[in-house]
């Protein structure tokens, strides 16, 4: 699949590059792309929550009242989980989320979905983005001139470009990736795809 080179006025810039087939073109696998946005959500859990049991709250120990003859159920101290200010039963307790998936599989999530966004024409290569300053109104103007202003966009570029990343970041409907960092959920999450030339480069020799 070729596509045309657009400069940051919208305007084709008479170049077009190949989306390799082996990455843009595979038989997509919904179940690889819902495995891998369920770990990277599953990842970004804190796994903080906590409540204390008998053995944390305060209080005393000792047995409230005799075991036998009190017309009473039995019981032994104010820290058991049926008084008030008890204990917990079986409350939560910090944890890791996260759970192991084999690279390959991660690998054929990100090319299905990348593949996704090709058959629906949802990708954009510029020839370079860049800007001498962070400027958001420059930034907002290529999106403008893109006809993405409305539009949910992921920008990948090659490296960790502080103008362009200072430019997007107040935009709400922007994202801003570097091309080694590109995930499944954040491509999933896009209206479209804005890549440079450059990026587009490195996303080849990551998925290859």
């Amino acid at each position: 699949m070729e596509l045309s080179v657009v400069n940051i006025q919208g305007k084709p810039t008479g170049t077009k590059v190949t989306l390799a087939p082996d990455i843009f073109g595979i038989e997509p696998s919904d179940h690889a792309i819902y495995l891998d946005a369920r770990l990277l959500q599953a990842r970004q859990r804190q796994g903080t929550a906590k409540t204390k049991d008998r053995s944390e709250v305060e209080g005393s120990t000792a047995k409230i009242y005799r075991q036998k003859g009190t017309g009473n159920a039995r019981h032994g101290a104010k820290r058991a989980g049926i008084f008030v200010k008890g204990g917990t039963f079986h409350g939560p307790k910090p944890r890791d989320y996260s759970f192991k998936l084999n690279k390959k599989l991660r690998r054929l999530a990100r090319k299905s979905a990348l593949t996704y966004k090709a058959q629906d024409n949802r990708i954009t290569v510029l020839d370079v983005l860049a800007f001498d300053a962070p400027k958001t109104k420059a930034f907002l103007e290529v999106l403008t001139a893109l006809n993405m202003a409305e539009q949910k966009v992921l920008v990948v570029t090659p490296a960790n470009e502080s103008n362009v990343v200072l430019s997007g970041r107040n935009l709400p409907n922007v994202a801003i990736l570097k091309a080694s960092d590109l995930n499944t959920a954040d491509i999933l999450h896009a209206d479209h795809l804005v890549l440079s030339v450059d990026a587009l480069a490195l996303v080849h020799e990551t998925l290859a």
